[in-house]
């Protein structure tokens, strides 16, 4: 197993920096750096495909909610220490709950960035976001003051929430040391290597889930268009 020189790190970096400079899609972008990962470090992108696999055959996320059904409350903490519920959010209309791995992880970093970029256009839909990562917050300050994002950074403490929708899985020891250089256990204030597929519930004033996305691979997110379309068409439900 290979792993990550500080050659590559850098490699890495300059990858991502040029990803996100590019004229594209989110979804574009996510590809784009992808492709790159799996040039400068074959070793991680191979076994992120054994890991997605995995996933699949155990059947990660396919009983999250649905469109239709109820999204479970939840009451975490933000960025500030404050805590913050579903329902005091859907006060104000439909919500997109976003479950990101962290301020670590590049493809959150172009997801989030993404989100940022399109804020007019969901405040112009009648919609709001929430984050939710299992890091604490420490670093979900962090991740709200790098990445200038407005919207709340949720904790979910040794992914709680995240385990009681399906979307919690364990890394495994090869990614594990294959990730050693992110310092995950303080992260999260544990040594767990749980982590949430990262997914997106775009919920209406009624509690209902209106739209959903879940993919094993995080390397793949909603695409941006989706997502200011699912939130407008739950803003003018009844």
């Amino acid at each position: 197993m290979t792993a990550l020189s500080s050659e590559n790190a850098e490699q890495l970096r300059q990858a991502f920096l040029q990803c996100r400079a590019m004229d594209g899609t989110l979804r574009e972008q996510l590809e784009a750096y992808a492709a790159a990962g799996r040039v400068i470090f074959p070793a991680y992108a191979e076994a992120v495909d054994r890991l997605v696999a995995r996933i699949h055959e155990n059947g990660g996320g396919e009983s999250a909610p649905r469109p239709g059904e109820p999204m479970p409350t939840f009451l975490l903490p933000d960025e500030t220490g404050s805590l913050v519920s579903l329902s005091s959010l859907l006060a104000d209309g439909p919500v997109a709950v976003m479950f990101f791995r962290g301020h670590w992880c590049p493809y959150c970093r172009l997801n989030v960035r993404a989100v940022i970029q399109a804020q007019h256009r969901i405040d112009a839909a009648g919609g709001r976001i929430v984050a939710i990562t299992p890091e604490l917050q420490l670093f979900t300050q962090k991740f709200k003051t790098e990445s200038g994002a407005t919207f709340p950074v949720l904790t979910d403490l040794d992914n709680g929430y995240s385990l009681s929708l399906n979307l919690a899985i364990w890394l495994g020891p090869e990614i594990q040391e294959l990730l050693a250089y992110q310092d995950m256990p303080s992260f999260h204030g544990n040594d767990g290597w749980l982590l949430p597929i990262p997914a997106v519930f775009v919920v209406g004033r009624d509690g209902l889930v209106k739209a959903r996305f879940v993919d094993p691979d995080f390397r793949k997110r909603m695409e941006i268009d989706e997502l200011v379309a699912a939130l407008r068409s739950a803003a003018i439900e009844p």
